[in-house]
């Protein structure tokens, strides 16, 4: 049975709250007005502690203290405080206006030690701010289309928590350690590895970020791509979706020349594909174009292209970014299906719409 919190309950709380002090003003952080949002609810207790800008870092231990208060009142299993920033002192506070305050220590800047692997010439990311986009489908068949062109490729699919390289690229084995690195498997004349390959199609990977991270770096660090006498001309790297731990560490490891953007045309993911966009642009990582993928529908009695996500929200945010559209990438079964198979559409559609679409993505990134 949920309970539903009571003005005695909430009356609670705010009296706790009062008794952590506002540094600035040396009141309660209720009385000083710092308390947004207050819900007491079901065993759970939070509201939004709203600061300027220019001093949250100063309350990261406020917060904390807050957040002791509410978890030590009857009943209370969890308590949450989130800090967020409003307009600067002196100026009138919008509700509109307020933003996340992330951890100062947490934020990202410019990788300064990130590195190749031994003997890779090149390193290009896939990214996505939203999953279901086809971001997978992308990494997958850009490799192959890259190799088709005669360059030595590796895939690294990064998408720990849902890797799909194994499915797609049609393998099914184990990797094997030679000399202390672990030797990637190959198909379609690609170098691949993935998370998958040491799990079970089904499982779930229940890991927590630092985990994820470590896994990411010694999938990096521990397997050989290249070697002197053959080296890998590009490690295409299939990144999960968003912004989190994983796209951190690796653009702060991993050398990364540049990075390509997919969306679908909808603005719903546009949205999240500027979150992505900007995350790598304040890492300093070249973002080298945007694919669009499921751009259109083929009519199958005209082919006059059907628009089913709508049109034109790729070429603009690619206008935006003031990089180029490498690819607008038409709805197909043939692609689901080669993908399902084990087969990216680049390997046996030589005249379809979306395998030539994928070439010539490879070749504008050459």
């Amino acid at each position: 049975m949920t309970t539903f919190q009571t003005s005695a309950d909430k009356d609670a709380a705010l009296r706790a709250l009062d008794a952590v002090i506002d540094p600035r003003t040396g009141q309660g952080l209720a009385a000083a007005g710092l308390v947004q949002g207050l819900v007491v609810r079901g065993g759970r207790a939070g509201f939004m502690l709203e600061v300027p800008a220019d001093v949250a870092a100063a309350y990261a231990p406020v917060r904390e203290a807050a957040e002791r208060a509410l978890a030590a009142l009857p009943g209370i299993e969890k308590a949450q405080v989130v800090l967020t920033t409003s307009a600067a002192e002196g100026v009138t506070r919008q509700r509109k206006g307020a933003r996340l305050a992330g951890d100062p220590a947490a934020e990202p800047k410019p990788p300064q030690e990130a590195q190749r692997p031994d003997h890779v010439k090149r390193v290009i990311a896939v990214a996505s701010g939203k999953g279901g986009v086809g971001k997978s489908t992308v990494s997958t068949n850009l490799a192959v289309a890259l190799a088709g062109l005669g360059l030595n490729v590796g895939l690294l699919d990064a998408d720990v928590y849902g890797p799909s390289a194994p499915r797609m690229m049609g393998i099914d084995a184990d990797p094997q350690f030679v000399d202390g690195k672990l030797q990637p498997l190959e198909a379609h004349s690609v170098k691949v590895m993935s998370i998958g390959f040491m799990v079970d199609e089904g499982a779930p990977m229940i890991w927590r970020g630092p985990m994820a991270s470590s896994a990411v770096r010694q999938m990096v660090q521990d397997v050989r791509w290249g070697t002197e006498a053959a080296p890998l001309d590009v490690l295409v790297v299939d990144l999960p979706p968003g912004t989190g731990d994983i796209h951190l560490t690796l653009v702060q490891k991993l050398a990364v020349d540049g990075v390509v953007i997919v969306s679908t045309p909808q603005e719903i993911a546009l949205i999240d594909a500027r979150r992505a966009a900007a995350m790598f642009q304040k890492t300093a990582t070249p973002i080298l174009g945007v694919i669009e993928n499921m751009a259109f529908f083929a009519d199958p009695a005209t082919g006059a292209p059907i628009p089913i996500f709508g049109s034109g929200g790729a070429k603009a945010e690619a206008a935006a970014l003031g990089v180029p559209v490498l690819a607008e990438i038409p709805i197909e079964i043939a692609v689901r299906e080669a993908g399902d198979n084990g087969a990216p559409i680049v390997t046996r559609d030589q005249g379809g719409a979306a395998a030539e679409a994928f070439r010539a993505a490879a070749r504008a990134l050459l």
